[in-house]
């Protein structure tokens, strides 16, 4: 299946979860305000990013998009400090700095310079970066108002659902898009995982500033080499990685340490 089409299933495949969990989570205390918040965050995050990241890893490859797409935090601390006034110390900076450099070394290989033609494409991933940061800032607003992370989520997937299919219709200009059954179970089963990240990324949001939320959330590079090299056998240890995973731990005991 096409990236376009993935994202098609994977994000209303969340959407669809969360919906039929409505029932049972408490979402009172319905604050409009925070509700236009999050579905502003829903036009761009998880949508446009999706797409962004399908794109630039088409156009760059997954290791150059993954490695710009971890300078994430940075962006994320400087929004928070100017728009939200949250303090930054420079131990939260030094930190924020080296799970940067460590999941970057975690991301890109030896030598990776993309090639000219392509570099026309690197718009993409820092992009990407940009409004993952935003969504990250405009959602702790929001969660401010209304201190509802199951709210946050539903809603933004909400309209990111609408915002993919549409931008769907419009590329394949109305006509049929291709979907396969395996691809379409594969597909599914990441959007609930990525919906399940959000939703515990907004529920850390409530309680912890964005300079300390960020940059946690930006180590995930740690988990992928963790369970590549468990299940998919190929995954050998460099120096490189083993220096990535050393710098992002030790960026992450910098930024909790009290």
């Amino acid at each position: 299946m096409a990236a376009l089409a993935g994202a098609r299933i994977s994000i209303p495949a969340a959407a669809s979860l969360f919906w039929l969990l409505t029932p049972f989570v408490d979402v009172s205390g319905w604050q409009a305000q925070a509700v236009t918040l999050f579905a502003l965050v829903g036009l761009f995050y998880p949508a446009a990013v999706t797409l962004l990241t399908f794109v630039g890893n088409r156009r760059l490859g997954p290791t150059v998009a993954g490695a710009i797409g971890s300078t994430t935090p940075l962006f994320a601390v400087l929004g928070a400090a100017l728009f939200l006034g949250e303090a930054l110390g420079v131990r939260e900076f030094i930190a924020t700095a080296v799970i940067v450099l460590g999941t970057m070394a975690l991301s890109k290989p030896a030598a990776d310079a993309p090639p000219s033609r392509q570099r026309s494409a690197l718009w993409m991933p820092w992009s990407g970066a940009l409004l993952r940061a935003l969504a990250q800032v405009v959602s702790k607003a929001g969660l401010a108002l209304w201190t509802s992370p199951f709210a946050a989520a539903l809603v933004g997937y909400t309209v990111s659902t609408v915002v993919v299919w549409a931008a769907g219709r419009v590329v394949s200009g109305g006509g049929p898009t291709v979907f396969t059954r395996r691809g379409v179970a594969w597909f599914a089963a990441t959007g609930v995982l990525n919906g399940a990240a959000v939703l515990a990324m907004y529920y850390a949001l409530t309680t912890g500033p964005v300079q300390v939320v960020a940059p946690v959330v930006a180590t995930y590079p740690l988990f992928t080499l963790a369970l590549s090299a468990m299940f998919l056998r190929h995954e050998r240890l460099t120096r490189r990685l083993i220096g990535g995973v050393v710098l992002t731990v030790a960026g992450v005991i910098i930024l909790l340490a009290r």
